[in-house]
């Protein structure tokens, strides 16, 4: 439970940001930012803080390498989709929540790969054993 909770404020986080509707952040700022500079700074500020938590994180839990092999393993997923005819990607708004999707499983995984990798070896990161 734990992991689909990090994997949906993550998702939350990027789908805040820009998703293809016309209710996300960079939209927000582009048609209305003027009038409200102030309350555009503070939310963009706030989602700064929220990226920066999870791509520390992320980095240095899995890494740059780790970040691309599970980014490796969705595409090769949506392509076996692709190729079996489950999914189809003519549609560009599908294809930028499929984006957000994945890109919300690497930063899921990132941050909860500690508990991830406790439960599978039994052994604690240095950085969570208490003093």
């Amino acid at each position: 439970m734990g992991f689909v909770i990090r994997w949906l404020c993550a998702f939350v986080l990027l789908a805040a940001t820009f998703n293809p509707t016309p209710f996300n952040y960079v939209d927000w700022v582009r048609y209305y930012g003027d009038e409200h500079l102030s309350i555009a700074v503070l939310t963009g500020l706030l989602l700064f803080i929220g990226y920066i938590v999870y791509l520390r994180a992320t980095l240095r839990s899995i890494g740059g390498f780790g970040m691309l092999l599970v980014l490796a393993v969705i595409g090769a997923t949506l392509w076996v989709l692709h190729d079996l005819g489950v999914l189809r990607l003519d549609n560009s708004s599908v294809n930028v929540w499929l984006g957000l999707l994945a890109l919300s499983f690497v930063l899921g995984i990132g941050l909860s790969w500690s508990h991830i990798r406790r439960a599978l070896s039994g052994q604690a990161d240095v950085d969570d054993v208490d003093a």
